[in-house]
């Protein structure tokens, strides 16, 4: 009797593992499609907001189509690869590769009125996890038109604050070279000179978390030199 007992406990324990884990794949797959579109929503809600177009789930869509008009990817020469679609470039897996196998995606922009910009996506580590974003410059290929930035697990109050108008602020206007020379943007404790149009302020009490945006904006803009040197305006 006792044997029947742990059969049928094993096998009715075996019968809902499979069961709990068909449940769970089932319910990934059919969840899988509205993920993959939020994402989606969410980084192109990051471009325009970029370029100083706010955005609601309802008109993203409409407003992306509108405003981003053109899109490629760059080899590490600075060369267009055909073959890639720029969307779908996942910038944390190209980072993995060797510098010379990245692909570099670029995003071609209008204001609202009507100033042609360039938005280049970055990706880097804050004090927690990944930090990323995306940075529009203007048509001379140096000024930052605008900016947004994110993250996944910074803290509240300190590292979080990237993601606040308040420190996004502080980037349009800046330069990202000096003469022909790449020098990107400074993320300065204590506070950037008022004329240093290559630094912003770092935020206060998170100092790991502005030193990696700041690592951020350096290795993953400085890729796009050649580009950015050759199709200035």
């Amino acid at each position: 009797m006792k044997e029947f007992s742990n059969r049928y406990i094993f096998i009715f324990s075996s019968v809902m593992v499979i069961v709990v884990a068909t449940l769970l794949s089932l319910a990934a797959t059919l969840l899988q499609p509205r993920q993959l579109k939020n994402l989606e929503l969410e980084k192109k809600k990051s471009m325009l907001e970029s370029i100083g177009v706010p955005s609601t789930r309802e008109t993203t869509e409409n407003l992306y189509d509108k405003f981003i008009n053109e899109s490629f990817v760059l080899n590490s020469k600075g060369d267009v690869v055909d073959s890639v679609e720029a969307f779908g470039v996942v910038l944390r897996v190209e980072q993995r590769k060797p510098l010379e196998q990245q692909y570099m995606p670029v995003f071609k922009a209008a204001s609202e009125k009507g100033d042609k910009l360039t938005i280049l996506p970055v990706q880097g580590t804050g004090l927690w996890g990944p930090i990323f974003g995306y940075v529009s410059v203007e048509s001379d290929m140096n000024t930052i038109y605008g900016v947004t930035f994110d993250h996944t697990g910074e803290t509240p109050g300190l590292g979080a604050e990237i993601n606040t108008t308040s420190f996004e602020s502080m980037f349009p206007g800046k330069k990202l070279y000096e003469a022909d020379k790449f020098v990107s943007i400074g993320v300065i404790k204590g506070g950037a000179k008022p004329d240093d149009v290559h630094g912003v302020d770092a935020i206060s009490g998170g100092t790991i978390t502005s030193k990696g945006l700041e690592k951020m904006l350096q290795d993953c803009i400085v890729k796009y030199d050649d580009y950015l040197l050759k199709n200035r305006n």
